[in-house]
């Protein structure tokens, strides 16, 4: 893989190969579950202990080989009976369904090996399935070892086997290095058992993409794509409508309701799940969110976040962890939001930032809005009440509260609390100078357009009272109008 990360931790379909064989034995429902680890191990065993805090975790020694490993996992599991399922760790595509099939045929012909096999056109570098006369399997045997005439068999082992436990466990006692490869081999444990009278059979699937191991990054890649097809086409089989499988990513732990609609160029990864009726995309990018029913969700990124029945999303949004917004809310384009609760109905429309911030329902929010949560050491919290209204580009200063109700007017930065129903507002004085532009930026258009706006309006027009003041708002709410009509000087 030529990778820092193990090969068996390479996530395909967004869980890594190494859950994959876990998944698919844990559908057999064993007594024991053991993943044996050598390269890597500290990495591996904290993963696998992720995934499966229940599963065993056996440290292979330095002799080399399948069997070795093997064989560790056996003296660990100590005096076990019946029958053990061996998978290897790089087969993600292997499911559960295929390992019962083979469980059920090795109980019911009393087999002392059951193995999968499959046929391919090109057998290089893998173990060939080598059968007598009677079709019975006398050995595997790997392709470094293989004479020309068996290098010639498109049977190939899959490295999948059921064992008799008594039999495996007698077989690897027998076992050596003496291979062109120096490893113990558990593939040798099938001739041992065909010497001990035992039946040693092989099941063919046609699948062979469900068999294919990954050695490199192209094959990675190759299985990558073939799950996600699968992926895909399990879901629309299930009611789910997808619009373009070329473009469309969906990690295996995704759950999809029935009547999602899901658009080109998105992708869902973890344990993100989409309620009924839901329309995704496009070009939108989930990991581990939650949509309830009926809700859209356009040209987004989210993360941990939770998105309501019947509301919006995008386009150009971006909900960071801890997002929650309300049935029927609104997150519109180019929008961050993190650690925030919107309640139901409310809006966030456009150009804004909702940081660590909880606002009430039916409450809209101007454009160009901030809470301003951090100031350099810790994060403050902004309280926005029910029903409110925040006028466009104004700036909250946490930790800072607007009761149900309030308004604040335009342009306003907010550093108290604003009572229910008051109207808060938070502007610097303005100044007009009259002339400036003719004294500062004589000659430009500016001016000229300045200067004839001035002679059409004559001595009465937009000059004759423009002199220098400044007003502010007394925040009275007594005073009729809009916030940007408060105006009063004092």
């Amino acid at each position: 893989m030529k990778s820092r990360l193990p090969k068996i931790l390479h996530p395909v379909g967004g869980r890594p190969m190494v859950g994959h064989a876990i998944a698919a034995a844990r559908e057999l429902d064993p007594a024991e579950l053991a993943v044996v680890v050598r390269h890597e191990r500290d990495l591996v065993a904290a993963r696998v202990a992720e995934l499966d805090p229940a599963a065993l975790v056996v440290d292979q020694d330095e002799v080399p080989g399948t069997g070795r490993a093997v064989e560790c996992a056996m003296e660990a599991l100590g005096e076990i009976d019946g029958a053990v399922v061996v998978l290897a760790g790089d087969v993600p595509l292997l499911d559960g369904g295929t390992l019962g099939q083979m469980l059920a045929t090795h109980h019911s012909e009393g087999d002392a090996v059951t193995i999968l096999s499959t046929h391919v056109p090109d057998a290089t570098g893998y173990g060939r399935i080598v059968r007598g006369a009677d079709g019975q399997v006398e050995a595997i045997v790997e392709h470094k070892d293989a004479t020309p005439a068996q290098r010639e068999v498109r049977e190939i082992n899959t490295s999948t086997y059921v064992f008799d436990a008594a039999t495996l466990r007698r077989g690897l006692a027998s076992l050596d290095r003496a291979n062109a490869q120096g490893e113990v081999y558990l593939t040798d444990v099938v001739a041992f058992a065909r010497t001990q009278g035992g039946t040693v059979r092989a099941i063919v699937t046609d699948d062979a993409m469900s068999v294919e191991g990954v050695n490199d990054r192209v094959q990675l890649a190759a299985l990558g794509a073939e799950m996600n097809r699968r992926t895909l086409e399990f879901w629309m089989r299930e009611g789910v409508t997808v619009v373009d499988p070329a473009t469309t990513w969906v990690d295996v732990d995704v759950e999809l309701a029935p009547d999602v609609t899901v658009l080109p160029g998105t992708q869902l990864h973890g344990a993100t799940k989409i309620g009924e009726g839901a329309t995704i995309g496009p070009d939108t990018t989930l990991r581990d969110t939650e949509v309830h029913d009926g809700a859209s969700v356009v040209r987004t990124h989210a993360e941990l976040a939770v998105i309501g029945a019947g509301a919006s999303v995008g386009p150009f949004s971006y909900l960071r962890p801890g997002t929650v917004l309300g049935p029927q809310g609104k997150i519109g384009g180019f929008v961050e939001t993190k650690n925030a609760r919107i309640g139901e109905g409310a809006k966030v429309p456009h150009l804004s930032y909702v940081g660590d911030a909880e606002i009430g329902e039916h409450t809209n929010i101007g454009a160009a809005s901030v809470t301003v949560n951090y100031d350099g050491e810790h994060k403050h919290r902004t309280v926005i009440g029910a029903h409110a209204r925040t006028g466009a580009d104004n700036m909250f200063v946490a930790p800072v509260t607007v009761g149900d109700g309030a308004y604040t007017a335009a342009g306003s930065v907010i550093v108290r609390d604003v009572p229910a129903g008051a109207l808060g507002v938070g502007r610097a004085e303005q100044r007009n100078i009259k002339g400036w532009v003719a004294r500062k930026r004589p000659g430009t258009a500016a001016a000229e357009a300045a200067a004839a706006a001035d002679a059409l309006a004559g001595p009465a027009g937009p000059g004759a009272g423009a002199t220098d003041h400044a007003t502010t708002s007394d925040g009275d709410p007594d005073h009729a109008g809009p916030p940007d009509q408060e105006r009063k000087a004092h």
